[in-house]
């Protein structure tokens, strides 16, 4: 089974007066490969996937892969048009990936049975280990326990990562053993890796990456006074980076670094001058 350990960084998709600015993006992941995480992720909702076509989430991931070893590259696939979701995932699979981050089938909010029956037939049709994305605030629908032990029982189905807001699933997941459990609320991650998580998938790891790193290691190394401390210096940032709706105050930490322009595509919006102004007096961020 494989195995996702560390600290992922679900890239944002730099823009240019609308189009996707791949120099950017490449100056982004040589930068976070710098930092040494473990992998990066393309076209999840930090890398704002619901807003490019298929196409261009196609030439996002061929531009990454020829950059980070197809190892430590995991592919987002969101949809709710189910045939066009498997179509392409076939696409999608042409290409060496380490993983695929699948979210459930937003806004139709399906059964726990249709909830199932989805990932049961996305991981049939995958040559490529399956990260479960439980995200309930954004796909309007909640996982009961149950329904969850038993999707992630699939042999391709190895991790999760967690944004469900329910301690009880979460040790669950951690008791069973079956998946590797990943965090995905930045401001949880001390409590998670201290709880058996075998790392985090943090848009707040785009700025002080090296820190959110050392955490990781940190606690994997049993020194926890040591982790707490790098922990509570990094919740400033975590808290800023979620002022407003994500990615825009990370786009703005990254051009106030001047790795890439803080543009997004509409409906989404910069972050505003509050936010901009709290990134300036961060500790870490270059400005």
């Amino acid at each position: 089974m494989s195995s996702f350990q560390g600290i992922w960084v679900p890239v944002v998709t730099p823009f240019h007066d609308g189009a996707i600015d791949f120099i950017g993006l490449h100056r982004l992941v040589n930068h976070l490969l710098e930092q040494h995480v473990a992998g990066i992720m393309v076209c999840t909702t930090t890398g704002e996937a619901a807003s490019l076509s298929r196409a261009e989430q196609l030439a996002v991931l061929d531009a990454v892969l020829q950059w980070v070893p197809a190892h430590r590259v995991v592919m987002g696939l969101a949809g709710n048009n189910q045939g066009e979701l498997l179509q392409f995932q076939g696409e999608v699979l042409k290409r060496p990936v380490a993983g695929l981050l699948v979210p459930a089938p937003s806004y139709i909010r399906p059964s726990q049975a249709g909830l199932e029956a989805f990932f049961r037939t996305v991981a049939d049709a995958s040559s490529a280990p399956i990260i479960l994305y439980d995200i309930p605030y954004r796909t309007g629908v909640t996982f009961e326990q149950a329904t969850l032990l038993n999707i992630v029982a699939h042999e391709r189905i190895v991790a999760i990562k967690d944004c469900g807001g329910n301690l009880d699933t979460t040790l669950a997941l951690l008791a069973s053993g079956a998946v590797d459990v990943l965090c995905g609320e930045d401001i949880q991650i001390f409590n998670a890796l201290c709880l058996g998580a075998s790392g985090a998938i943090a848009a707040s790891a785009h700025v002080r990456t090296a820190e959110f790193v050392a955490l990781c290691q940190q606690v994997h190394d049993n020194q926890l006074t040591e982790a707490r401390a790098t922990f509570l210096e990094l919740v400033p940032l975590i808290n800023t980076m979620f002022m407003e709706p994500n990615p825009a105050p990370v786009k703005a930490a990254l051009a106030l670094e001047g790795l890439i322009s803080d543009e997004l595509r509409a409906p989404m919006q910069r972050a505003s001058e509050a936010v901009v102004t709290r990134l300036r007096e961060l500790p870490g961020v270059r400005a």
